[in-house]
């Protein structure tokens, strides 16, 4: 190492994080470094028929055939917070994209409600009708997944709910010739804390041969 702290070859010094001797968790850092994340704005319904709708960004597509969508609640004090808990029980939820139009009500629906409030009334969100399943979709969603209960796994500190989706429903306005138009989606994704980024500034990269 240099007088300046660099190495020899260029480099400067780095935090070194060794997981095994670190007290608590990986939360922020990992939450931080893997974005921006896309939002899983799930709706829900429990046995008791109250309306649950909450957004996860750890989310992702696990396979596309079968179609099946994941996300991955951090577990409560008590075990599985609501929306897995609902998915557990009635088998089916819906993911609905969040758009920067329904950011700041996505937000809303983050609060911690009293057991038997829906999100829904507590953010003032409009429900549109599934086809193939029981959960509501949110009315102005541009994109909504509705999905069959696949597998729970427990993964530590969180749950893996993976769900087949068995219908989906796309706004005329992001489509072009019958297609999800990615220029038309403004999805919003998630970084670290309260800083979100939006997706409509893009570049374009063709994957070689």
């Amino acid at each position: 190492m240099t007088d300046d702290g660099s190495t020899a070859g260029g480099e400067t010094d780095a935090l070194e994080i060794d997981v095994d001797e670190r007290d608590g968790s990986l939360y922020r850092i990992l939450s931080s470094a893997v974005v921006p994340r896309p939002i899983a704005w799930v709706s829900t319904k429990s046995k008791d028929g109250v309306d649950n709708l909450a957004p996860y960004s750890f989310f992702t597509v696990a396979s596309v055939d079968p179609p099946v969508l994941l996300f991955a609640p951090v577990d409560g004090a008590e075990g599985l917070k609501d929306t897995p808990r609902n998915a557990r029980d009635t088998g089916e939820f819906v993911v609905n994209l969040v758009t920067e139009d329904l950011a700041a009500a996505m937000n809303e629906t983050s609060a911690t409600l009293p057991a038997g409030e829906s999100e829904f009334d507590h953010a003032a969100l409009e429900r549109a009708d599934s086809t193939a399943v029981e959960p509501p979709r949110v009315a102005g969603a541009n994109v909504a997944f509705e999905c069959s209960l696949r597998e729970l796994v427990d993964v530590g500190g969180s749950t893996l709910v993976l769900g087949e989706v068995r219908h989906v429903h796309l706004a005329e306005s992001v489509t072009t010739d019958g297609k999800i138009d990615i220029d038309e989606i403004d999805a919003v994704g998630r970084l670290a804390g309260s800083l979100y980024a939006r997706t409509d500034d893009r570049f374009s990269l063709e994957r070689p041969p």
